[in-house]
């Protein structure tokens, strides 16, 4: 969350002052038609009235009274290959992020470039998961919410996740085989169909569905802006009322 700086307390308050100082000259002046009393009572009075105000926020910063703490979420988008998780993803990041919550995008492609010896076996996956599980964790001891978007084909890695990590949201982009080749520009389904690309989830590897995912949407009857919009009002509805 943003902390108030003295400063820009510093700043609102001469910023209203100027306001309240100028109407408090021209009453002035208005009653007792003296120039130099009416700015004399106007200068006193933002001098005053400016230190008052830098205190009073101060004291309200230190008080958690009427206060709600928004407790930090991990959004976690699976699915098949091309089903649409980072094109997504990404969107409800940038929606998220109007919200102004602390919050970080995690994309599968982006940690194996960072780790790129990971294997895609099923062992290798798992681990790689519960590495992500301790990043999650170490974001959300910040109070750092996380949009992560991975492959996850594996129930079990799916269930370390959400047992690692507070408020997780399953995110299950549900589509056809079909459609996610009509979308494949790299052309990789193509490649694992030929034998060419090993442990291919989809073609020469499993995926298991979720089967207690918060959120399914069919990417195939649904658009993404349609999604994006379904998404973002759950979080809305329960997590940053």
């Amino acid at each position: 969350m943003y902390k108030e700086t003295n400063k820009r307390s510093i700043v609102k308050g001469i910023s209203w002052r100027v306001v309240a100082t100028t109407t408090t000259i021209l009453i002035v002046y208005f009653f007792f038609d003296r120039l130099d009393l009416a700015i004399a009572a106007g200068m006193i009075e933002t001098v005053l009235k400016i230190g008052l105000y830098w205190a009073h926020e101060r004291v309200w910063q230190k008080l958690r009274w009427g206060r709600k703490k928004i407790e930090p979420f991990n959004l976690w988008f699976t699915g098949i290959p091309l089903s649409g998780k980072t094109t997504i993803a990404d969107k409800v990041y940038e929606e998220l992020q109007k919200l102004h919550i602390p919050l970080e995008r995690i994309d599968s492609k982006d940690i194996r470039e960072l780790v790129p010896d990971i294997g895609f076996s099923r062992d290798d996956r798992n681990r790689h998961m519960k590495r992500i599980g301790h990043l999650i964790k170490t974001l959300q001891n910040n109070s750092i919410s996380t949009v992560a978007s991975f492959v996850s084909p594996y129930k079990e890695s799916r269930k370390a996740i959400r047992e690692m990590v507070k408020n997780n949201i399953v995110v299950y982009l549900k589509a056809d085989i079909e459609t996610c080749k009509a979308r494949d520009y790299k052309g990789v389904y193509e490649k694992a169909l030929k034998g060419e690309l090993q442990n291919f989830t989809g073609v020469n590897d499993i995926y298991e569905e979720p089967q207690h995912a918060e959120i399914v949407i069919d990417t195939t009857t649904n658009s993404v802006d349609e999604a994006v919009e379904i998404i973002v009002k759950y979080i809305k509805k329960n997590y940053v009322k």
